[in-house]
């Protein structure tokens, strides 16, 4: 390291690597999160993949991208804005350009810079030599391609193998900028290539040659230290919420003592439900991969009736698709967890883009009065929880449930501290064994407390019953067209609903209990509109944070709550579903953030947004 080369030391940083999607961002921007997390950090990453599987290399739409924000403090985000962006081509460069910290870092592999990149990224001209990039930023132009190509020139491998490398020298870079080690990095090399050990060693030349660039060349002048988070005591992995959503299920049908079934369909971004769950076989989970979504959902109303903890997990369009069968599933009033990983719409949409626009189609997105509870969680590391939670409500009442996550929380990660299962909640399941009444079994004589049917394993002897899509005669479970028998049964399965609120915990507000503003929001928002109330704490208005994870049934608190504060801000990545749910119920006139981009609100956005309604 040079003489002149200054330390400085920062409370966090935003990093945000970009390429192709050959260029292994997601794998570069993964070794650096371990790394990361390994030195004690708090972190939160935002992946951001292209939804084309394979676009024109250099084109703007192929752009792949992998944002993480680290710090020694406790953070909600993946950070507003980068202070450092690695580019390792034109178009990664004018995708992401315009985000970038006023002021901030820019580090571009200039072997990529060619004509032909050129012109597909939309340049007329070279943007490395304008004055202005130059000006505005602080620009290190780097022949990375050419230098991996150096490294590895006694090795005998090909060019395109040796191409392949190029995105460890920006890690190694990085590593030197910020002070870390590359040795854990190397041992996952040495792991994952064990059967070539020419892609180990040539990728471990090519890490410690960015590593060196920065330590022997001038031109850094600047090293940054990040000290370690303090948190709490524990032992911690990375999470993303996808694993997390799979483990919490596993971790419901173990407590319940139930084999746990999925039955889906492939779907980004919900897909590594299914492959994570395919990995469980030997805590008994059983998986199905359906020929459509239909297929998928019917398939796990077989499995509940059969007596199984079931599953189905799918973005959006699969929910329009399961409709029909989540009604049967109400209808029935078997146990069903149904996941949607939501992502840009509506149709196709934006596939592997971020979104919480599916909030009505889980309210009201079936034929006839069909409530089913809404869960959603608020981080990755709370997908696990989530899960668990929604389980445990659908096999204690009977009914389906719905776990409103999306692809931010889903491909997003985050240090968890690994819970205590004997601190779980108990989930306790009884199923039928003899008759409930002198000549018949009984199958909607229900529990006083939830409303929820007893739960007869079909073959059982003397509990032969019917159930169907049809409507059913209360307490019989026959076929009934009475309309007041119709009206009764309506009733019931609304109200069933409504009682979760009953053992819903009180909801606490962070920030100011009263007053001026209540920040008020679900799902994936979470880190934001926190990170914003922080931000607003201690100034001349008085501004609160609360977090809705259930969105049917409201908590039975919410409503004195709302009363408490003069304006009411949600923020939503839709266009105001939950602004207007709670303008239904509670004739709050609330105040809308939406923003609708497929990427997650910004915690400025929040702030600017209080300012605009304070003042």
């Amino acid at each position: 390291m040079s003489e002149s080369t200054v330390i400085k030391h920062v409370t966090d940083a935003v990093i945000r690597f970009a390429g192709d999607s050959g260029d292994g961002m997601q794998l570069t921007g993964g070794r650096f999160t371990e790394n990361t997390a390994i030195l004690g950090h708090d972190l939160v990453t935002l992946p951001d993949y292209p939804a084309e599987i394979r676009a024109p290399a250099g084109s703007l739409a192929g752009v792949s991208a992998f944002q993480i924000h680290f710090s020694s403090n406790d953070i909600h985000t993946p950070g507003d804005e980068p202070d450092v962006l690695v580019a390792m081509n034109p178009a990664a460069l004018k995708v992401h350009l315009k985000e970038l910290h006023p002021g901030g870092i820019i580090i571009v592999n200039r072997n990529a810079f060619t004509k032909r990149n050129l012109h597909l990224a939309g340049y007329e001209s070279n943007p490395l030599d304008d004055d202005a990039l130059n000006r505005d930023y602080t620009l290190y132009a780097i022949d990375m391609s050419s230098i991996a190509a150096e490294a590895c020139k006694d090795m005998g491998l090909t060019s395109k193998v040796v191409e392949r490398t190029k995105n460890m020298f920006a890690l190694g870079v990085l590593f030197w900028m910020y002070d870390r080690p590359y040795d854990t990095t190397i041992k996952w090399l040495e792991k994952k290539f064990h059967k070539r050990p020419e892609l180990v060693e040539a990728n471990r030349r090519v890490l410690v040659a960015g590593f060196n660039y920065g330590d022997t060349y001038e031109i850094f002048t600047t090293r940054y230290k990040v000290a370690k988070a303090p948190l709490a005591p524990g032992n911690y992995r990375n999470m993303n919420g996808n694993l997390a959503v799979a483990l919490g299920l596993v971790a419901a049908a173990q407590k319940a003592g139930l084999p746990l079934f999925y039955g889906g369909y492939p779907i980004t971004p919900a897909s590594e439900i299914l492959q994570t769950l395919a990995g469980y076989k030997r805590f008994g989970v059983k998986t199905f991969q359906a020929e459509d979504e239909i297929a998928g959902v019917s398939s796990a109303i077989g499995a509940a009736f059969a007596g199984n903890l079931a599953v189905t997990a799918t973005s959006g369009p699969g929910v329009a698709l399961k409709s029909e069968a989540l009604g049967l599933a109400l209808m029935v009033e078997l146990p069903l967890v149904l996941v949607n990983v939501q992502r840009g719409g509506p149709s196709t949409g934006l596939p592997t883009k971020t979104e919480q626009s599916d909030l009505f189609q889980a309210m009201y997105g079936r034929n006839g009065e069909a409530p089913i509870p809404i869960v959603a969680p608020t981080t990755p590391g709370d997908c696990f929880y989530a899960a668990y939670e929604a389980a445990r409500i659908a096999l204690k009442y009977m009914t389906p449930v719905i776990v409103l996550s999306d692809g931010y929380l889903a491909n997003g990660s985050e240090p968890w501290s690994i819970p205590d299962v004997n601190a779980l909640s108990e989930i306790e399941v009884k199923f039928a064994t003899e008759k409930n009444s002198e000549e018949h079994f009984l199958p909607y004589l229900r529990n006083e407390e939830t409303l929820s049917r007893p739960w007869a394993i079909p073959g059982t002897p003397g509990l032969e019953h019917r159930i169907g899509g049809l409507e059913k005669e209360n307490v019989t479970g026959s076929v009934s067209y009475d309309p007041d028998n119709h009206h009764k049964m309506t009733e019931l399965r609304a109200e069933k609903v409504h009682r979760i609120a009953n053992e819903l915990a009180p909801l606490e507000v962070f920030g100011a209990q009263s007053g001026d503003l209540l920040i008020l929001g679900w799902g994936s928002t979470y880190g934001a509109c926190r990170a914003a109330a922080e931000r607003m704490q201690g100034k001349t208005q008085s501004v609160g944070h609360l977090h809705l994870r259930w969105l049917n049934p409201f908590p039975n608190d919410l409503g004195e709550i709302l009363t408490r504060y003069k304006q009411v801000l949600i923020p939503e990545i839709n266009y105001g579903q939950l602004s207007r749910m709670i303008r239904a119920e509670y004739l709050v006139d609330t105040r809308g953030l939406n923003m609708v981009r497929g990427r997650p609100i910004r915690a400025r956005d929040v702030v600017n947004k209080i300012s605009e309604l304070l003042g």
